[in-house]
């Protein structure tokens, strides 16, 4: 079993709704899921002009491999109703691996850890939340050092 750390985010519908549904889709496919961030409202990220994100981080563990879970993810999101629209648009529900084990990854499907993670507040603050010791594979620092750095 490998303990994975998913972001969600939604800014479009009830937001809050739509994060929760994702959660109980990730247990009703056979994730278990050990520990759920708090919820905050975020700015959006590359393209400003739309409404404001709920993002959380849930830690997991799955048997499931990478590619097999990323899959699994892009199934929930299109169960919950996301469509495809414009690069960092809006979007019912966005699921996202953050971290997978220690595993780094990069094909052209899948990159992990997720690019951009020591940069967004919006996946540092939830995943601070219920992992700030996790040491960020590449980077070789802590989540809640990556937080700080971003915060000052």
């Amino acid at each position: 079993m490998s303990t994975v750390y998913i972001g969600i985010g939604s800014n479009l519908g009830s937001r809050e709704d739509n994060c929760k549904a994702a959660v109980r889709h990730l247990i009703d496919n056979g994730i278990k899921v050990l520990k759920l961030s708090s919820m905050i409202e975020t700015e959006p990220w590359g393209v400003k002009d739309q409404p404001k994100f709920i993002n959380m981080a849930v830690k997991v563990e799955t048997g499931l491999g990478p590619e097999e879970l990323l899959l699994l993810l892009k199934q929930i999101e299109a169960e919950i109703g996301r469509r495809q629209t414009i690069h960092w648009g809006p979007r019912v529900i966005d699921l996202d691996i953050l971290l997978y084990d220690d595993l780094v990854l990069k094909t052209p499907e899948l990159e992990i850890p997720h690019p951009g993670i020591s940069e967004r507040y919006f996946v540092l603050k939830p995943l601070s939340d219920i992992a700030p010791e996790i040491i960020h594979p590449v980077i070789k620092k802590s989540i809640e050092e990556l937080l700080n750095e971003i915060s000052k």
